[in-house]
């Protein structure tokens, strides 16, 4: 019996030790909100591009600094007129279903993207007139005319690479089990609850990777997120708090990181997005002028976000190179406000702006409805889980929505698929063919100053007619347990997995 006991010991100690190890790289990461759908070509959510950098390999990624390297494609020329992209791909990659990674792969999710009737992605591979396998590992994009855009396209949604079996087999449905070639797999998703991806044996980069699972948790409460990380039940968090950032540089248990983001956050309109669009809102761009000029964006970054985060009124941040300067953002002017909403009809007006259900949108919703109300708005919020205000916004079930876009490379990821007449998220449905002509034009044009025209000048008819209105432009930040080494902070806000461990 004491030999049984004995024996018992020594397998329960050597299963402990194998265990261990498991146990200690399953990584848990806690989101601001719970993704939309988990297909590149269908989903338009932030959070689900950080599942993605962890499911799904693109053609070509960036570095912190926003050059464009190397991932599927290992390398890639233009032609002289800009009409041709030629692409060498890896030749050690592979799907998670096991189908190969190659030429004919690509060609197939071109194809997918531009004719999938649920694509989003149409608008920003447009440009591309043909797909040519010219090579096992070689293929060569024809273009319908110069398109500056589409390698930092291809560094997005529209460069991740799907299993042609997979899509092929679940057609629409392909986001309820996703299958791409990235260094984790996928295992299960519960709504709201947890999405869980494990480690790919045969990724091409695998020696870079160090966690066996990454359990991404949806959480929206920024302190619940917060006391998560500090209890240990999580390892790191996305967008961390701003008025939470001097407490955890503080907290000799913890890591803070940050990187100026892309993006912006505003309130789009709906002017022509089914009947809900048909009001006075929607249909009069002075009331829209109006509300813009009702508040105060400066004392908004230093109330909610304690002056980390920077004003803005353009979908580029006051520091980059493609914010119009001859409108800066604007002061506060509560009476010009309520003479153009007067100008317009009214002394008040009620306007219902649909939030995310986050402490940190719901608070900057309510500052918003207090500097509007004393201009005449009467705001009414209604607070919604952020895929559900998404899913309505697209229908069209919506007067106005706080929401905004983590930002691309590119300029043209900020401002082509909003604007024009039948951009993929043009969810106000706002339409004009002179906006479409001087975008269409900066996206055909390599040359940064012609590029920059164009953007200026469309800038002088959308600050007028304002689909969107523009409030603020956010920093990305983390939140890490002090286990955690080698992670990097990317404007673009996503979690990159490569070389990450714990201590």
């Amino acid at each position: 019996m004491k030999m049984r006991k004995q024996l018992l010991a020594a397998l329960l100690l050597g299963a402990s030790s194998v265990l261990t190890p498991a146990l200690a790289a399953d990584l848990r990461i806690g989101l601001q909100e719970d993704p939309d759908v988990l297909d590149p070509d269908q989903s338009r959510t932030f959070v689900g591009r950080i599942v993605y950098a962890s499911l799904c390999d693109k053609l070509v990624d960036i570095t912190p600094d926003l050059e464009i390297i190397p991932q599927l494609a290992t390398d890639w020329s233009w032609s002289d007129d800009g009409m041709t992209l030629t692409m060498n791909l890896r030749e050690d990659a592979s799907f998670h279903d096991g189908t190969p990674f190659n030429a004919e792969a690509v060609k197939a999710n071109i194809d997918r993207s531009q004719n999938l009737p649920e694509s989003r992605r149409k608008s920003e591979v447009k440009s591309i007139a043909g797909v040519e396998v010219t090579g096992p590992y070689q293929v060569k994009f024809t273009l319908k005319a110069p398109d500056a855009t589409l390698l930092a396209q291809f560094a997005d949604r529209s460069g991740m690479m799907l299993s042609p079996t997979a899509a092929a087999a679940a057609g629409a449905d392909l986001g309820a089990n996703p299958v791409c070639s990235g260094p984790f797999k996928f295992v299960e998703r519960v709504a709201q609850d947890r999405i869980v991806l494990e480690k790919f044996a045969d990724y091409w980069n695998k020696d870079a990777i160090h966690f066996d699972k990454v359990t991404f948790l949806p959480i929206p409460d920024t302190t619940v997120r917060l006391a998560n990380l500090r209890s240990g039940d999580l390892d790191m968090l996305e967008r961390l708090a701003a008025t939470d950032a001097a407490s955890v540089k503080s907290d000799s248990g913890l890591q803070y990181a940050e990187a100026v983001s892309l993006g912006y956050q505003g309130i789009t309109v709906n002017l022509n997005n089914g009947e809900r669009g048909d009001n006075p809102f929607g249909n009069d761009p002075k009331i829209r002028q109006a509300f813009s000029l009702s508040l105060d964006r400066d004392a908004i970054n230093q109330v909610v976000f304690e002056g980390v985060f920077a004003p803005g009124n353009q979908p580029f941040p006051p520091t980059s190179p493609w914010y119009d300067k001859d409108y800066p953002v604007p002061a506060r002017d509560v009476e010009k406000a309520k003479a153009l909403l007067k100008e317009a009809g009214y002394d008040s007006l009620d306007v219902e702006v649909q939030v995310a259900n986050n402490p940190v949108q719901t608070q900057l919703m309510q500052v918003v409805q207090a500097m509007a109300a004393e201009a005449g708005f009467n705001v009414k919020l209604k607070s919604m889980e952020f895929a559900s205000l998404l899913a309505d916004q697209s229908a069209g079930n919506y007067q106005a929505s706080q929401v905004g876009w983590s930002g691309r490379v590119d300029p043209d990821g900020n401002i082509h698929q909003f604007m024009t007449c039948k951009g993929g998220i043009n969810d106000s449905k706002y339409c004009n063919p002179d906006v479409d002509k001087l975008l269409d034009e900066a996206r055909r044009s390599t040359d940064n100053a012609v590029r920059k025209a164009k953007y200026d000048a469309a800038r002088d008819i959308l600050i007028q007619d304002m689909p969107i209105i523009y409030l603020y432009h956010q920093t990305w930040i983390w939140a890490l347990s002090d286990k955690m080494e080698g992670f990097t902070a990317y404007p673009d806000g996503m979690i990159r997995l490569e070389n990450v461990k714990f201590k």
